[in-house]
C-alpha cells in the first residue's frame, strides 16, 4: 500500500505504451473504406464570396464531392448556440453569431472554412482544392465583423461593488494606474486536431473518433444542436490525446462536417489537420488588455481594485466556450489579498481573427498577471519593498474561510507560509549580491515574484466514476474525466489501490468512449483529481459495501463483525479473511458507480520566484533560476504534480519570452502561421525548475485535493515579467509588454537611455 498509494511518486503506467509507439491517437484512427476531407480556407481576413468555380476540381479522379454551406443547410445540419445571458452597453441583448460549419457569403477571418472537398485519398482532395477558383471582393479588415453590430461590441459584463469601490478610491491616499496587455497565443499541442466520422445507415447511428476533452458533452451537443437526433444515436470515442490545454474542448466545425459528410457520401470521412493549417483552423487563447487601478491607504494597505478588461473574441461566438475566458475567473483579480472593495468591467469585442477559447488557465493567468504586475509597480511608485507590500495585504490563515471582494470564498490556505517558502527556495535574501556580480559581468539581473491563486473544480457540474470487478476477478476503472496526457491512468489507479487494496497494474482503465462510460463532464479547470478522484473514492466504498454480504457468507460471519483492510475482508480478532477479488468471483462480479458534485470550488495557490539575466547589448533574456511552492491540497502523486507544474511554467514562460499570434493590423493577415514565425520554448531556453509543495488539504471533497493542472501557468507570466522589469528598472525601463523579445527589450533600453 505504501508503495503505490496516495502520496507516492509512482511512475506513469501509460508511459510504457506511449513511449513504445503503441498509443492510439486520432491520427492513428482509420476505418475501412474511409474517404478524406480537405477544407478550403479563406486567404482573406474579410471578403465577400462573389463566385465559386469548382468544375475542374470535381473532375479530379477520386473526388466524391465538393460541398458548401448551402448543402449543410439543406440537409438540416444545425449550429451551436450561446446560452449565457449577457447585455451590450446600451442594455440590448448580447450580439453573437455561431459558426455554421462553412462560411456563408462572407469570410470573416483568415482560415475561415469555405468548401469541403471529399476524395478517396488525401492527396486527391488536396489536388482538387488547389484547382478551385473563388472570386472574392476583399473588404477592409477594419470594417465591423457583423454589419448588424457596427461597434463590434458583443457584450459587457460586470462584477463587484462599483459604489463601494468608487468610495474607496475617493478616500485613498495613493492611486496607482497601469495598462497591461496579455498577448494572443496558440496551444501548439504535440498532435494537431483531427476527426473521423462514421454513419451506419441501418441503425441511423453516428460515431465520431476525435481528440477532445469532453466526449460526453461533444456527443450531447452534436445530437441536440447539430444532428438533431437522440443522444443514443451518437457515439464519441476519444483515445489518446496529444495535448489539449483547453483548445480541444468541443463544438469545433470539423466534428459536424465529418459526420454529415459520412452520411452524405456513404462512407467514413476523416479530417487530419496539417501543422501548417493548425493556426488557421484552431481557436486561440488569451488576448486581453487590462486597465487596472489600485487604491492604497497611507500605510500601504489595499483599499480597492478597479479593472476594465477588453477581450478580443475573434470573429465568431459559437457557444459559451468563447466567453468563458473573459468572465469565469475574474475573481482571481484580487488574488491572495484582502481588498475592501473591487469592481471589474469586461468588454468583449469582435475582430477579424480566429475565435478565442479557453487556454490553460482560462482567465486566471491574465488576472494574476495584471494584479501582480500592478503590485510591483505600486511598490516602485511608493518606494516600498515588494515583499513587504504583499505581506501587509495577504489574507491570513486565521481569516479562513474568507469571502473576497470579487465573488470567491477561500475555504483554506496558508498564503504567507507559501510565500515565505518560495522566497527561501528562490534564495531571495541573497539576490542583491547576485545582481552585483552580474553587473560586473556587464549583465542586468532581476528577480520577480507572483502570488498566484486560482479557482478549480467549480460547480455546477459533477464527475463520474465506475468500478467493475468481473466474475473472473478482473478489475476495471471507467472514468468520466478524459486524459490528454496529465497522468490520469496512474493517479486514479493510485486512488483505487488506496481504497480497494488491488495492485494498480491489475486495473484495466477506460475513458473517452461514450458507449462504454455512462456519463462524464470532462477535463478542464484543474477539476479531474478533485471531482473524478472523489467520485472514484465513493464508488470504491460502494464496492466494498456491496461485497460485504458475500464476504460474510464466505467467512460464515456477521456483516457487523467484518472489517476491510488492504483489499481483504477480515473478522476482528481472528486471522480469517477473504480478498475482494475472491468475493467478486463468488458474487458473479461487483459493479458500482458514483458521481461527485462539489458544493463549492477549491483554491489551489502558490508563490513563484523567477530570476533572469538580460544582455544589455542584445536584449536577450536568460532564465537564471525558477522556484515555486504550491498548495494543491492533498498530493496524490508528487511526480505528476511536479510534471504538471513544470509544464504550466514552461507555457507561461513561452508566452512571456517569445510566443505570440500576430495579425497585420491593416490587412488582417496572419503573420505567425508556422514555427518559422511563431516561436516556441525549447529545453535550452528554460532553466532548472525547483518545485516544492505546502499542502493544506481542503474539506470540500473526500480526497482533500485542490487541483494542479493550471497552477504553473497561472503564476509564471507575472513572475517572469516582474523579474525582467526588475532587471531593466535600474536602466530606466518601467514598462514592457509581452512577449519580452530581445528586440523589444533592446528598444526599451535604448529609449530609456535616450
Amino acid at each position: 500500500m505504501e508503495k503505490f498509494g496516495i502520496g507516492q511518486p509512482v511512475r506513469r503506467f501509460e508511459d510504457a505504451r506511449l513511449l513504445k509507439g503503441a498509443g492510439r491517437f486520432i491520427h492513428d484512427a482509420a476505418a475501412p473504406g474511409q474517404a478524406h476531407l480537405v477544407l478550403l480556407r479563406s486567404p482573406h481576413a474579410h471578403a465577400r464570396i462573389l463566385a465559386v468555380d469548382h468544375a475542374a476540381a470535381a473532375a479530379v479522379p477520386g473526388v466524391l464531392g465538393i460541398f458548401d454551406v448551402q448543402d449543410l443547410l439543406r440537409d438540416g445540419i444545425g449550429a451551436p448556440r450561446v446560452t449565457l445571458q449577457r447585455k451590450r452597453p446600451d442594455g440590448t441583448p448580447m450580439y453573437w453569431r455561431a459558426h455554421e460549419g462553412l462560411a456563408r457569403g462572407t469570410v470573416r477571418h483568415v482560415g475561415d472554412p469555405i468548401l469541403a472537398i471529399v476524395a478517396e485519398t488525401l492527396a486527391q482532395a488536396q489536388d482538387a482544392a488547389d484547382l478551385i477558383a473563388i472570386d472574392y471582393e476583399p473588404l477592409p479588415a477594419s470594417d465591423p465583423v457583423w454589419p448588424e453590430c457596427p461597434d463590434d461590441v458583443c457584450n459587457v459584463h460586470e462584477i463587484g461593488d462599483r459604489a463601494a469601490t468608487d468610495a474607496a478610491f475617493a478616500r485613498a491616499a495613493r492611486v496607482v494606474r497601469r495598462r497591461y496587455v496579455v498577448s494572443r497565443v496558440h496551444a501548439q499541442f504535440m498532435e494537431p486536431r483531427g476527426a473521423l466520422g462514421e454513419f451506419d445507415a441501418a441503425s441511423g447511428r453516428y460515431t465520431l473518433h476525435v481528440d477532445v476533452q469532453y466526449p460526453h458533452r461533444v456527443r450531447d451537443l452534436l445530437a441536440r444542436e447539430i444532428l438533431k437526433v437522440p443522444a443514443d444515436r451518437v457515439r464519441v470515442v476519444a483515445r489518446d490525446v496529444g495535448g489539449a490545454f483547453g483548445a480541444k474542448g468541443w463544438a469545433h466545425p470539423e466534428h459536424r462536417l465529418v459526420l454529415w459528410l459520412a452520411r452524405k457520401v456513404g462512407r467514413p470521412v476523416k479530417w487530419t489537420c496539417e501543422r501548417s493549417e493548425a493556426l488557421l483552423a484552431d481557436e486561440h487563447g488569451r488576448d486581453c488588455a487590462t486597465d487596472a487601478e489600485l487604491a492604497l491607504d497611507a500605510h500601504g494597505r489595499f483599499l480597492a481594485l478597479r479593472v476594465q478588461n477588453t477581450n478580443d473574441l475573434g470573429a465568431y461566438v459559437s457557444t459559451d466556450r468563447q466567453l468563458l475566458p473573459t468572465f469565469s475567473n475574474l475573481g482571481s483579480l484580487v488574488g491572495m489579498y484582502a481588498f475592501g472593495a473591487a469592481h471589474v468591467r469586461v468588454l468583449g469585442k469582435f475582430s477579424h481573427r480566429s475565435p478565442i477559447a479557453p487556454y490553460r488557465g482560462a482567465g486566471r493567468p491574465e488576472a494574476i498577471y495584471a494584479l501582480e504586475r500592478l503590485i510591483d509597480d505600486a511598490a516602485r511608485e511608493l518606494g516600498m519593498d515588494r515583499v513587504a507590500l504583499r505581506r501587509r495585504n495577504l489574507v491570513p490563515s486565521s481569516a479562513m474561510p474568507y469571502k473576497t471582494a470579487l465573488t470567491f470564498t477561500y475555504d483554506c490556505g496558508s498564503f504567507e507560509e507559501v510565500m515565505d517558502g518560495a522566497l527561501s527556495l528562490g534564495a531571495w535574501e541573497g539576490f542583491e549580491a547576485r545582481r552585483a556580480q552580474a553587473r560586473q559581468r556587464g549583465r542586468l539581473r532581476g528577480i520577480g515574484l507572483a502570488n498566484a491563486i486560482e479557482r478549480a473544480g467549480a460547480p455546477p457540474g459533477n464527475e463520474y466514476a465506475q468500478v467493475r470487478i468481473d466474475a473472473a476477478g478482473r478489475p476495471t476503472l471507467l472514468m468520466g474525466s478524459k486524459s490528454q496526457g496529465q497522468g490520469h491512468e496512474t493517479a486514479f489507479r493510485q486512488v483505487a489501490h488506496e481504497r480497494l487494496g488491488i495492485a494498480p497494474d491489475e486495473f484495466d482503465y477506460l475513458d473517452g468512449d461514450t458507449d462504454a462510460v455512462a456519463q462524464g463532464t470532462g477535463t478542464y479547470g484543474s477539476r479531474s483529481a478533485a471531482l473524478a478522484g472523489s467520485a472514484l473514492a465513493l464508488a470504491a466504498e460502494r464496492i466494498i459495501e456491496r461485497g460485504k454480504p458475500v464476504a460474510a457468507r464466505l467467512l460464515e460471519a456477521s456483516e457487523a463483525d467484518l472489517g476491510f483492510v488492504r483489499g481483504r475482508y477480515t473478522i476482528a480478532g481472528t486471522d480469517r479473511s477473504v480478498s475482494l477479488k475472491e468475493v467478486a468471483v463468488a458474487a458473479g462480479g461487483l459493479d458500482e458507480h458514483a458521481t461527485f458534485a462539489p458544493a463549492a470550488e477549491t483554491f489551489p495557490n502558490g508563490c513563484h520566484v523567477c530570476e533572469v539575466e538580460v544582455d544589455a547589448e542584445t536584449g536577450a533574456v536568460e532564465l537564471a533560476a525558477y522556484s515555486v511552492v504550491d498548495d494543491v491540497g492533498t498530493v496524490i502523486n508528487p511526480l505528476l504534480v511536479t510534471g504538471q507544474v513544470h509544464g504550466g511554467i514552461v507555457q507561461g514562460l513561452g508566452q512571456i519570452l517569445m510566443e505570440q499570434v500576430i495579425y497585420d493590423p491593416e490587412s488582417g493577415q496572419l503573420l505567425t502561421a508556422s514555427f518559422m514565425d511563431y516561436a516556441m520554448p525549447r529545453a535550452a531556453d528554460i532553466c532548472p525548475l525547483a518545485v516544492e509543495e505546502h499542502p493544506v488539504p481542503t474539506v470540500l471533497n473526500p480526497l482533500g485535493v485542490k487541483g494542479v493542472g493550471e497552477a504553473g501557468a497561472v503564476g509564471a507570466l507575472a513572475a517572469a515579467m516582474n523579474a525582467i522589469i526588475d532587471a531593466l528598472a535600474p536602466s530606466g525601463v518601467r514598462a514592457l509588454d509581452m512577449p519580452a523579445t530581445p528586440e523589444r527589450i533592446w528598444r526599451a533600453l535604448r529609449a530609456a537611455k535616450a
